[in-house]
């Protein structure tokens, strides 16, 4: 926001530089960007008057004039064509100095003799964007008679500073001067001048030019105010009015467009003006825009609308995007000869919604989308009729429209002083605070322990009692405030136990040579054709982002298996020889689609390997990784109906009747979609599940006193039969005396039959509490083998 300080003053009296004003505004949290001075080294440019114009004997463009500048006449040259003689125009004398080091010199043009230079708004260092249309080509053309020779940085006003200022978007009431006046007031105790409004005359009444206006989305409309202006003169505004609006930051238009900006940048109201004599019936409707409805705005540019979008209408169609832009079929012309002067309270979401979706940016979205306060509505409309009587626009029409659905009412907060202190850490007498909230305009009661504060309806950031401590602290001064050390027990902190889990699995994989990657928890559709799982596979219902980057990152991710894949991929196609990669990441499961809760958030652990590998290298990896956070005796279940992994190399592994994840070689059809020519290894493990499960605590025994008897067991039996089968029945019958059982060989070869396979184990018997006899061993040993017999048909090995 741009802050004229010569507009600023008009509230306030107060005698200070703006580098002074914008270091003490920035303590009190009013953040100054810049100061721009207005005359950017201006220097011997006056008024002139054109007396003659004739033409240059030796060039075609150019022209001769006669300028009287008060103390002499001179002759200078130029090749403006929208000057005439009796003009009063800045003349850069000789030795005068323009924006940008720009001296003026004497000069000869064609033959001819100048003696200075006829200036635009530009060579004068105003801004092309703010400077009128009608003035932006040629010499800039006075509006009146002014004394001759006066500097013309007292006609344009181009002394003093603008104050550029970032407004925070919870301080919509700084987006105005006034706003900012009453910032200065309480940064420097002082009482602001609010202007005086008041309407010298009106005439007949607004029932005879307005016949109704009707609020039919009240939800999104709380107030909307109306008066009309009748025989309106459509006219350039006065220079005054036309150079608040340029140090402001804003192009003059007409008289009534540049009343209604000068007035929003005063109050921080957004008004609008229509041309009544186009509004169909002469009424005013406030309404959802109907599905695929369309308004030609006054940019020119025809925008389609929707139900979300808030319009005023006539009774046939839409007159303006409410709270953003108005349509060029109701703009004020120089035809126009009656206006309707709008001031209203819209929805702050909705105008933001609406504005995004429409990409339209305004001042006045600017503003409505960060809040106003409803009571604005009829200062501001009574303001511009009372500046539309001034400078001569128009005539005020008696009385007003007024649809005001809920009134907003100044809110009560009870705020402890003790309170104040014990948060900001200071010592502020309770008589001082009263001062400060006094000075930012808040009304003050005395109680017993507490101060009851009435906020004003302008402050809509002012809602519990922190943001009134806020208010006193900025205000004292967060720099005038000590550092001083913490107070209070201090406290052992530490980590979450489901992120201690997470750090010690970490810390695992990366001891057994995993290396962590990080992908994004958005994948690409496609992602699920190439890991193939079938149409129907629960996986497939993913939750699809309405902003998204780009078709690749549109989903949100059910499996981590695509990104496990994408990132083995990469390093395969680089020539990375093997690769072992973990990461543990979230999936997002919906509880319904479309989605209209928050999904269900799963943290999956995700392994994954490709090289001198094979199943039994990730099941290793698996296995202590799972041993060491306390979950022991897993099984490995096959899975053959996995679309991801290879039939018969996949299993799912189970922990008493929880199911942790699937593990095994993924299918050779994957790997052709990610063009990998080797065998891949992928796991995939519930964590929330293993987080669950998982046991830090240990306990430890002493050393085995009884020495060990270790037999081995070597049997044939068919190739179908799983080893895991085979040790569970040798545990089940070991009568509580087995210590452990080791396979040290399977064989398949010529020796045996084909469908059969051998398998040796060493059995290690051992008793805590005493010495086991050789023969109570045998028994037991015997017993097994029976066993082995009986249920897998199993021979011993001769």
């Amino acid at each position: 926001m741009l802050l004229p300080m010569k507009w600023l003053k008009d509230y306030i009296d107060i005698d200070i530089d703006s580098k002074e004003l914008s270091d003490k505004l920035t303590l009190t949290g009013s953040h100054v960007e810049s100061i721009i001075p207005l005359d950017k080294g201006i220097k011997k440019v006056v008024v002139g008057k054109i007396l003659s114009i004739e033409k240059h004997p030796n060039a075609d463009k150019l022209v001769i004039t006669t300028t009287d500048v008060g103390d002499e006449k001179l002759k200078i040259i130029t090749g403006a064509s929208n000057i005439k003689e009796g003009d009063y125009v800045p003349v850069a004398l000789v030795g005068a100095r323009l924006p940008g080091g720009i001296k003026i010199k004497k000069s000869k043009l064609r033959g001819e003799e100048s003696f200075g230079m006829l200036c635009s708004l530009d060579e004068l260092g105003i801004n092309d964007n703010v400077v009128p249309k009608e003035q932006r080509d040629g010499i800039f053309i006075l509006d009146k008679e002014y004394p001759l020779g006066m500097d013309i940085k007292d006609i344009l006003g181009l002394n003093g500073d603008v104050i550029e200022l970032e407004i925070t978007p919870n301080r919509p009431d700084c987006l105005s001067i006034i706003g900012m006046a009453r910032e200065t007031c309480a940064t420097f105790d002082k009482k602001i001048k609010y202007p005086e409004i008041s309407i010298r005359k009106e005439e007949e009444s607004i029932n005879n030019y307005v016949k109704d206006v009707e609020i039919l989305d009240k939800d999104l409309c709380n107030r909307y105010y109306a008066k009309v202006i009748k025989d309106v003169k459509i006219e350039s505004s006065p220079l005054w009015l036309q150079t608040r609006l340029m140090e402001a930051g804003m192009r003059p238009i007409n008289n009534i467009v540049d009343v209604t900006n000068y007035v929003m940048l005063e109050f921080g109201e957004p008004i609008h003006a229509f041309d009544l004599n186009k509004i169909k019936d002469e009424k005013i409707i406030v309404r959802r825009a109907l599905d695929s409805e369309k308004i030609t705005t006054i940019d020119g540019v025809e925008r389609k609308l929707n139900p979300s979008n808030l319009v005023i209408a006539d009774s046939e169609k839409p007159i303006a995007i409410a709270g953003i832009m108005g349509g060029l079929d109701s703009e004020v012309t120089s035809e126009t000869k009656t206006i309707l002067i709008e001031t209203a309270n819209f929805n702050d979401k909705n105008v933001r919604l609406t504005s995004k979706s429409l990409n339209l940016r305004t001042e006045a979205s600017a503003r409505f989308e960060k809040g106003i306060d409803p009571n604005l509505c009829e200062i501001a409309c009574n303001r511009v009729c009372q500046l539309i009587e001034e400078i001569g626009a128009g005539k005020v029409v008696g009385e007003y429209i007024d649809e005001y659905i809920e009134k907003s009412i100044e809110k009560v907060i009870t705020l402890r002083t003790d309170k104040v202190n014990r948060l900001l850490g200071t010592n502020i007498d309770k008589n001082d605070m009263i001062d400060i909230l006094e000075r930012l305009e808040l009304k003050v009661e005395e109680k017993e322990e507490c101060l009851e504060v009435t906020v004003p309806t302008f402050r809509l950031d002012l809602e519990a009692e922190v943001d009134l401590i806020e208010e006193i602290g900025r205000i004292y001064g967060f720099h005038n405030i000590k550092n001083e050390p913490l107070r209070g027990a201090l406290i052992r902190g530490e980590k979450p136990y489901d992120k201690a889990i997470e750090d010690k699995a970490k810390l695992i994989l990366e001891g057994l040579g995993m290396n962590e990657i990080l992908t994004y928890s958005f994948v690409s559709p496609k992602v699920y054709d190439k890991i193939k799982l079938s149409e129907d596979s629960e996986k497939r219902k993913y939750i699809k982002i309405m902003n998204p980057l780009g078709e690749d990152y549109s989903v949100m991710r059910t499996t981590l298996i695509p990104n496990a894949m994408d990132v083995l991929a990469r390093n395969y196609n680089y020539g990375v020889e093997r690769a072992f990669i973990y990461e543990i990441g979230n999936i997002f499961i919906p509880k319904e689609l479309p989605i209209k809760n928050l999904p269900i958030e799963r943290k999956i652990l995700s392994l994954g390997m490709y090289g001198d590998v094979d199943y039994f290298y990730i099941k290793g990896v698996v296995d202590i990784l799972l041993e060491r956070l306390g979950i022991l005796k897993c099984k490995y279940l096959r899975e053959e109906n996995h679309p991801s992994f290879h039939p018969g190399r996949t299993a799912n592994i189970i922990y008493k009747d929880k199911v942790l994840g699937v593990i095994g070689e993924i299918h050779p059809d994957i790997l052709e979609n990610y063009h990998i020519k080797e065998r891949v290894y992928i796991s995939e493990l519930d964590f929330d599940t293993i987080i669950e499960i998982a046991n830090l605590e240990r306990q430890y025994k002493p050393l085995a006193k009884y020495p060990a008897i270790i037999r081995d067991l070597a049997i044939v039996l068919d190739r179908e039969i799983l080893v895991k089968d085979i040790e569970e029945k040798i545990l089940e019958n070991g009568e509580g005396l087995i210590e452990k059982v080791d396979l040290f060989d399977v064989y398949m070869g010529k020796q045996i039959p084909e469908d059969k396979k051998s398998i040796a184990f060493s059995v290690t018997y051992r008793s805590s509490e005493r010495t086991l006899k050789d023969e109570e061993v045998t028994k037991v040993h015997n017993n097994i083998i029976n066993k082995l017999e009986e249920t897998f048909k199993a021979n011993l090995r001769s």
